[in-house]
C-alpha cells in the first residue's frame, strides 16, 4: 500500500450472507480504486434484512471480517455499513438564504446555512432517526439543477433536501452488532442507495433509471434522476420467499429448493426442463422442472406486479429512459430480464460485473454490486462533501441529531450545535 493510499472498508448485512469489501484508494488518482479483499460468511440472526438474534448476527459479522482480513493481511478496525430497513421512509424539506444584496460567490458557510434552513422544517419522531440527508437540488437565483454550489455566484441560495428516516432501534441494533464483533462503525448506508451506486453508470443516473436489487430476504428499489436519488423503498420479500414456495410445493428441504430453483429459466422461448435432478438427504431425486419454473415465475411476477410496479408508478413524474437495472442474487435467474420487462413495461438489464476490476473468482457478478456501491458512496463523499449528508453514529445512538460532513469547516460543527439547541428548546416547550 502506497503512503498516499487510503483504505476504504464496506460491510453489508444481508439476509443470506454477510459480506465485507476492502479497497485501496490512491487519493492522487481520482476515482481509481483497487479491491484488495472480499470476505463473506453465511448470515445468521438476520431475517428480512433485520437483526433478530444479536449474538448470531455478531458471529456472522466477525466471520466475514476475519475472511476479509485473511485476504488483505491486516486488521480491519472500522467499516461503513450498508443495511436494510423496511420501515424507513423519506421526507422532503426546502430551505433558502440570502447571500447578499449584490452577487457574490457561495462559500462553505453559505451551504451549511441553507442546509440548516431546510432542516428547521424537518420534524422527526423521537423514536426515529435520520440516516441520510440527500440534497435533491441546489438553486442559485432560481436556476436549479446545480450539483455543487460552492464558488458559484448569486444573491439567493436554495436547497431541497430528502431525509431518509427510520426507527432508531433498527440502526442501533446494526451498530451494536458490528461493534460487538470488534469493529467500529464509521458510517451507515441505506441498502437501496448502495445498490444503485454499485449498479448504475453515470449516464443512467443522469438521465433517469430504476435500480432494483433482488436479495435473499428483501427487495430494494432506488430511483435516480439528474444524478440524484429521488425515491427509495425496501420490501420484506426476496429470494427466500421463492425458495420457501418451491420447498412447500415439492416437499423438499429448503437447501435443496434453493439449488433446484437456480436450474430453471424464465425465458419463455427456452425449452422447459422436464426434470431437474437433485440430491436430497443422500438420495438422488428427479423433480418436475415445469412445476419448479411455474412456481418461481409466479412468485417473482407477484413481487414485481404487486410491489415494484406500483412504487415505480407512484414516482412516474420522473423519467426512466434507462429503464430498470437488476442486481442481487435473484437477478442471476436465467431469463429474468425479458420476464421483468414484460411486467414492468420498461427496458430491463442485469447489472454487469462490478466495474472495479480484479475481484476474486466468484465475486465478480452483479450480486456483489452492492459492496461496490459502498465504496463508490465513500468516494462520492470525498469528491463532494455536501452530496450526501449523514447523521453521526454517535448522534443516532444518543438520540440527539447532528450532521456528519467529512472534512468540513468549523461552520459544519455549528450546524450540529444549532440543531441540538433547537431540540432542547422544543423539549422544554413540550414539557
Amino acid at each position: 500500500m502506497g503512503k498516499d493510499a487510503e483504505i476504504l472498508v464496506g460491510l453489508y448485512l444481508g439476509t443470506s450472507k454477510i459480506s465485507a469489501v476492502v479497497a485501496e484508494w490512491d487519493m492522487f488518482s481520482g476515482d481509481e480504486v483497487q479491491i484488495i479483499g472480499i470476505g463473506q460468511a453465511p448470515s445468521r440472526g438476520v431475517r428480512k434484512g433485520l437483526i433478530v438474534n444479536l449474538d448470531r448476527a455478531t458471529d456472522s459479522v466477525a466471520a466475514a471480517i476475519a475472511d476479509a482480513e485473511s485476504m488483505v493481511g491486516f486488521d480491519i478496525r472500522a467499516v461503513t455499513v450498508a443495511f436494510s430497513g423496511v420501515d424507513a421512509y423519506t421526507k422532503s424539506v426546502w430551505g433558502m438564504i440570502s447571500l447578499s444584496r449584490t452577487p457574490r460567490q457561495v462559500a462553505d458557510d453559505d451551504v451549511m446555512r441553507v442546509i440548516e434552513s431546510a432542516l428547521s422544517g424537518l420534524s422527526v419522531p423521537s423514536d426515529h432517526c435520520v440516516v441520510h440527508l440527500l440534497p435533491i437540488k441546489y438553486s442559485i437565483d432560481g436556476n436549479s439543477g446545480i450539483d455543487d454550489p460552492l464558488g458559484m455566484t448569486g444573491i439567493r441560495l436554495e436547497v431541497e433536501l430528502q431525509a431518509v428516516i427510520m426507527p432508531r432501534s433498527i440502526v442501533q441494533n446494526v451498530v451494536n452488532c458490528v461493534q460487538h464483533a470488534g469493529v467500529q462503525v464509521r458510517g451507515l448506508v441505506y441498502k437501496p442507495l448502495a445498490a444503485a451506486l454499485g449498479s448504475l453508470n453515470q449516464e443512467e443516473k443522469s438521465v433517469g433509471a430504476v435500480s432494483l436489487s433482488l436479495g435473499g430476504g428483501t427487495t430494494s428499489v432506488a430511483i435516480f434522476n439528474e444524478d440524484r436519488p429521488v425515491a427509495f423503498t425496501v420490501f420484506p420479500i426476496g429470494g427466500d420467499y421463492v425458495t420457501s414456495d418451491v420447498s412447500q410445493m415439492l416437499k423438499i428441504p429448503m437447501g435443496a429448493a434453493e439449488e433446484v430453483k437456480k436450474a430453471v429459466s424464465l425465458d419463455s422461448g427456452a425449452e422447459p426442463a422436464k426434470e431437474v435432478t437433485a440430491s436430497i438427504q443422500g438420495q438422488t431425486r428427479k423433480l418436475d422442472g415445469d412445476l419448479i419454473r411455474q412456481t418461481v415465475a409466479c412468485r417473482i411476477e407477484e413481487l414485481l406486479e404487486e410491489k415494484v410496479a406500483p412504487f415505480i408508478a407512484e414516482n412516474s413524474k420522473h423519467q426512466f429512459p434507462s429503464g430498470v437495472v437488476l442486481t442481487g442474487g435473484v437477478a442471476q435467474t436465467d431469463g429474468i430480464e425479458t420476464f421483468a420487462s414484460s411486467i414492468l413495461n420498461l427496458p430491463v438489464r442485469r447489472a454487469p460485473a462490478a466495474p472495479i476490476q480484479k475481484l476474486r473468482p466468484g465475486c465478480d457478478t452483479s450480486q456483489y454490486c452492492l459492496l461496490m456501491g459502498i465504496i463508490f458512496y465513500l468516494l462520492e463523499k470525498r469528491r463532494n462533501r455536501y452530496k450526501y449528508l449523514d447523521s453521526t453514529v454517535d448522534s443516532i445512538m444518543s438520540g440527539f441529531f447532528s450532521v456528519d460532513v467529512e472534512q468540513a469547516p468549523q461552520s459544519s460543527r455549528r450546524l450540529g450545535e444549532g440543531l441540538f439547541k433547537k431540540m432542547l428548546k422544543s423539549l422544554k416547550e413540550l414539557f
